[in-house]
């Protein structure tokens, strides 16, 4: 299954969701801080920017822009970490304050060289381990769709009846949702025309369970 890199509020800008099998080979693979390292910021502004260049280039359409991003990221009380294998970023995400013991999950990123490998799962299993250790009940996200990818993506569909339909909702083009069902994330609302009419923003969240000790 291809990997391609998804955001919280980006989520869904790419064109299918990122792979969830378990990363294999011998590759050493480490989960670092991402603030304070030059170099993997400079690797993840990098990835950021041409993840989303061709299929959505409004996303970050400078590599100025998706190094503004990532230093955004990494400030403080942020949680921002880097999937690090044989040496060379593979992936990045983290985490924002959203509430007091829920935050959102933004961004997820993985770089091209390292999709369909499992990567996208693990980075985002180490995402909700400092998630616990932050004492968190849950993280949200919020998974885009701005081109139909799902059966809510289409005009006029405000209103009570939006309820119903998101019930209903059906994955039609590889919307990277499901790929947070299979890691254990709920559907539990949605924002109808978020980004313009028929492109509504689709919410999720996952319970992390008691932390370590408590």
């Amino acid at each position: 299954m291809d990997g391609v890199p998804v955001s919280a509020r980006a989520a869904g800008r790419g064109s299918h969701p990122p792979d969830d099998l378990a990363p294999t080979g011998d590759a050493a693979t480490e989960l670092v801080p991402l603030g304070g390292d030059a170099a993997l910021m400079a690797s993840a502004a990098r990835a950021l920017f041409e993840s989303f260049r061709d299929a959505h280039p409004d996303a970050w359409p400078t590599p100025e822009s998706a190094a503004r991003e990532v230093e955004e990221c990494v400030e403080a009380p942020n949680v921002c970490v880097a999937l690090v294998v044989d040496g060379v970023l593979a992936g990045w995400g983290g985490l924002r304050p959203m509430y007091e013991r829920t935050w959102e999950l933004h961004p997820l990123v993985v770089d091209a060289a390292f999709r369909g490998r499992g990567y996208g799962r693990a980075l985002l299993e180490g995402l909700e381990a400092e998630g616990r250790k932050l004492g968190l009940s849950g993280i949200a996200l919020g998974s885009d769709d701005e081109d139909g990818s799902t059966s809510l993506g289409r005009p006029g569909l405000g209103g009570p009846g939006f309820l119903d339909e998101l019930r209903a909702l059906r994955n039609l083009k590889g919307h990277p949702y499901s790929f947070y069902e299979r890691c254990g994330y709920a559907v539990v609302g949605g924002i109808p025309d978020a980004n313009g009419p028929g492109k509504p923003d689709i919410w999720l969240w996952k319970g992390l369970g008691p932390s370590p000790g408590r």
